[in-house]
């Protein structure tokens, strides 16, 4: 892998990380009215639409069995799992704080990388991804007062099944591209999830029949073009241009940056301890930048 394909991999995990910053703020706008289920399976649907037209446009090629196979892997763990967990953890948690518990992906998705796609981190790299996971863990017990919320609970079973998803997607990026991935994923799993999406619809309407908010429309519309969608060619192109766990740890930034949106557009109140865990985070992901990881996969001629 070039210095350059590693510092294009970087930038580009780097503007999937802006967007995806905002998530789980605009998350939290949705779930005040909606329900956790209806927000983290509509907004896949949603975004099942451009994406079919996308590929329709571009008259992409048909995915093979084992790609749709790897596509279902994808699914379960960023268009399902995800956007569902995380959606009922903001459902008692503030955005910031599940920011920071989001922190513990990239070394999930590093280890992920090891098993799934023959990468092997240097141990000054798996010293860096330990010490900024440990970082986020000592965040969520003193924020918590010593203790994990239920909260907590969602947030790890969305970050440890979404981790997953990333890292078999970037796989899969190489052989098919990164937005493909994303708009496949969208498209073979919208099927399947129009049926509870109808339901909960209709459930909810006839609990409760008056009219959504704006404000809130606007949010879920964030979350399922930007988050469930847009952020993700960024994001795949990047994992698989500059590599899968090096690429990975730039996702710690998107705490410092998820903390900065709660505070200054939604005027959540950020401890500010928050910010030197931030702080200690980012620095782990700069040590962990210039450590080596080498690739067992055959290199492209």
């Amino acid at each position: 892998m070039t210095q350059s394909s590693e510092t294009r991999g970087m930038l580009l995990g780097l503007v999937g990380v802006l967007i995806f910053s905002l998530t789980l703020p605009m998350t939290r706008i949705v779930v005040a009215e909606l329900p956790p289920l209806l927000n983290g399976l509509g907004r896949a649907l949603a975004a099942a639409l451009p994406a079919a037209l996308l590929l329709a446009w571009r008259a992409e090629k048909r995915p093979t069995l084992p790609q749709l196979k790897s596509l279902a892997v994808v699914a379960l763990g960023v268009i399902v799992a995800y956007p569902v967990f995380s959606a009922l953890a903001m459902q008692s948690l503030p955005a910031s704080h599940g920011a920071v518990v989001n922190g513990l992906q990239p070394l999930l998705v590093a280890i992920y990388a090891a098993w799934l796609s023959k990468e092997r981190p240097s141990p000054g790299f798996w010293v860096c991804a330990v010490a900024g996971s440990a970082l986020v863990v000592a965040f969520a017990l003193q924020a918590g007062d010593g203790a994990l919320h239920g909260g907590d609970v969602w947030m790890l079973a969305a970050v440890g099944l979404g981790a997953l998803g990333y890292a078999e997607g970037a796989r899969l990026a190489r052989q098919m591209g990164g937005w493909q991935v994303i708009c496949w994923a969208l498209v073979v799993s919208a099927p399947v999830l129009m049926v509870p999406v109808a339901s909960l619809s209709w459930s909810h309407h006839a609990a409760h029949p008056e009219p959504v908010a704006l404000k809130t429309w606007l949010a879920f519309a964030y979350v399922a073009l930007f988050s469930q969608l847009i952020g993700f060619f960024a994001w795949y192109a990047g994992l698989a241009q500059g590599g899968i766990a090096r690429v990975g740890q730039v996702q710690l930034l998107q705490i410092f940056f998820t903390l900065a949106f709660s505070a200054l557009f939604f005027g959540e109140e950020v401890a500010s301890y928050a910010w030197l865990y931030a702080l200690g985070v980012i620095i782990t992901v700069v040590l962990g930048k210039r450590a080596a990881v080498r690739s067992l996969r055959p290199q492209p001629r």
